[in-house]
C-alpha cells in the first residue's frame, strides 16, 4: 500500500525481458535506499514491484507479464527513463495521499498540457489503441474532485466529462518539480490508478445479496429499516 507521494526519481534499466534495475538519484537516493530490504515493495511509476536485489544506489526487480501488458514500464518509446518511486506505507505513517495499491488499471496518454499562475493543468484521455481497456478498468471509476494515481502520484481530478473518456488534474509546482511528470510531452503514455474506495462501493452495491439492489430509489422507510 502506498499513499502517492513521490519520495524519488530513479533510471531504469532493462536487464532481460523481465528483469529491471532502478537506480535513484543521488541526491535523495536514501528516502528510498535507507532500510530497504529483499522482498520489499518499491512503486516504481506506480507499479507496485518487489525488491529482489539491493544494489549500492539502486535495486533490481522483476517484472510480470500482467505488468509489461498493463503498464509503461519497458516501453521502447519513454520519453524519459526516469520514474516515480514510493516505498511501501509503514502502519502509523501519514497518508498525505490516498490509498494507491500498486496495481495499474490502465493507460492514458496526455493530451494537453498548460501553465496558470498556480499550476499546470494536464489533461488525460485513453490511447486511440486503448480505449477498450480504458472502458472497462477505469472510466467508470473518474469522478469530479476524486482521487487517482497518474504514474504513482496521488492527484485530483479537477474536470472530467460524463462518460469517462477524460480527465484534467492540476498539478502544484512542487508536485510538478519533484516528479516526472514535467518530463511528459504530449501522447506520452501513464500509469493509472483509480481510487480503491470507488471499486469496493461498486462491488458491495452491485452484490446480489446487497439492500440496494432490492430498491430502485432510497425512501425514508428504507433509512428507517436499516437504522438511519
Amino acid at each position: 500500500m502506498f499513499t502517492g507521494l513521490v519520495q524519488s526519481l530513479g533510471n531504469l534499466r532493462l536487464l532481460t525481458d523481465d528483469r529491471l534495475e532502478v537506480l535513484c538519484r543521488s541526491k535523495d537516493a536514501a528516502l528510498i535506499l535507507t532500510d530497504l530490504t529483499i522482498g520489499d515493495s518499491v512503486a516504481v511509476d506506480g507499479a507496485c514491484l518487489t525488491v529482489e536485489e539491493i544494489l549500492p544506489q539502486g535495486f533490481i526487480v522483476t517484472v510480470s507479464p500482467e505488468t509489461i501488458d498493463r503498464t509503461t514500464i519497458g516501453q521502447k518509446d519513454r520519453t524519459s527513463n526516469y520514474a516515480n518511486l514510493e516505498t511501501s506505507l509503514r502502519v502509523g505513517g501519514k497518508i498525505g495521499g490516498h490509498f494507491v495499491t500498486g496495481h495499474i488499471d490502465g493507460i492514458g496518454r496526455l493530451v494537453s498540457s498548460k501553465s496558470t499562475a498556480t499550476s499546470w493543468e494536464m489533461r488525460f484521455a485513453a490511447p486511440e489503441s486503448l480505449t477498450a481497456q480504458w472502458s472497462d478498468y477505469l472510466s467508470r471509476y473518474l469522478v469530479s474532485k476524486g482521487s487517482i494515481a497518474v504514474n504513482g502520484v496521488s492527484l485530483t481530478i479537477a474536470e472530467c466529462d460524463r462518460g469517462g473518456n477524460w480527465f484534467t488534474v492540476a498539478v502544484i509546482p512542487h508536485t510538478y518539480a519533484q516528479t516526472n511528470l514535467s518530463q511528459l510531452q504530449l501522447n506520452e503514455w501513464v500509469n493509472l490508478e483509480a481510487d480503491i474506495l470507488g471499486k469496493y462501493v461498486e462491488k458491495l452495491t452491485m452484490s446480489p445479496r446487497s439492500a440496494f439492489r432490492e430498491r430502485e430509489i432510497i425512501t425514508p422507510d428504507f433509512l428507517a429499516a436499516n437504522g438511519y
